[in-house]
């Protein structure tokens, strides 16, 4: 008698670009990541954060530098010389964004970096991030995103009035708010991003502002 074993599907998505700061000279654009799994590589079925154009770039570098000879897929490119309006930059990019994790996610080797995971199943920072998987903090990985998905689910209520994304798929399986209060701190802000391999030339402080938006979109 052959088993009936449930085939394991996740769903990206990147959506809800937001202007954060509008009209601010620190003001830039973060985009929503809504994931939906019944694979087990995750510690949450249901996951929802905010994240900026700068984290996917820290993010690629660590899986690049984790995963050996393994090509990690490649981001939406920086061009200063974009021609169009600023919504078509921001939609391009979300687009390349979404690709980007589509692909990633889908790789049995860049799952198994706990970065990837804490990216997108928690809202932790970068510093953050790093001191949760090299054991500086209080929680461990899996009771990070744990308490992030546990801290509020009322957003759920929103997603559940759209199709559903995976066949028999139950939203009410776990979930992570937005607009909540954050996920736990794993230890005290670190100092500088590019401790982290964000060396940018400008504002490497995780609570500095980045360029202003119509100036610097592409590091953003």
């Amino acid at each position: 008698m052959l088993e009936n074993r449930e085939e394991e599907l996740t769903t990206v998505r990147v959506q809800d670009p937001r202007v954060q700061n509008e009209g601010s000279w620190n003001s830039y654009v973060d985009y929503k990541i809504f994931l939906h799994t019944n694979s087990k590589a995750f510690t949450a079925k249901t996951s929802c954060v905010r994240r900026r154009y700068r984290e996917f770039v820290w993010l690629r570098r660590q899986l690049q530098k984790n995963a050996g000879l393994v090509p990690v897929p490649e981001l939406p490119g920086k061009s200063t010389f974009f021609v169009g309006s600023t919504d078509e930059f921001i939609e391009k990019r979300r687009q390349g964004l979404q690709q980007f994790l589509e692909k990633v996610v889908q790789n049995v080797v860049l799952l198994s970096d706990s970065r990837l995971h804490l990216f997108l199943q928690s809202q932790l920072s970068v510093p953050e991030i790093e001191a949760c998987v090299q054991g500086q903090g209080p929680q461990t990985v899996t009771e990070a995103i744990l308490h992030y998905a546990m801290s509020n689910c009322g957003w759920v209520q929103e997603e559940e009035s759209r199709a559903a994304l995976l066949p028999g798929g139950d939203l009410q399986g776990s979930c992570a708010g937005l607009g909540s209060p954050q996920g736990p701190s794993c230890l005290e802000r670190f100092p500088y991003w590019s401790d982290f391999g964000m060396d940018e030339p400008h504002s490497d402080s995780p609570e500095e502002p980045a360029e202003p938006l119509g100036a610097g979109l592409e590091e953003q």
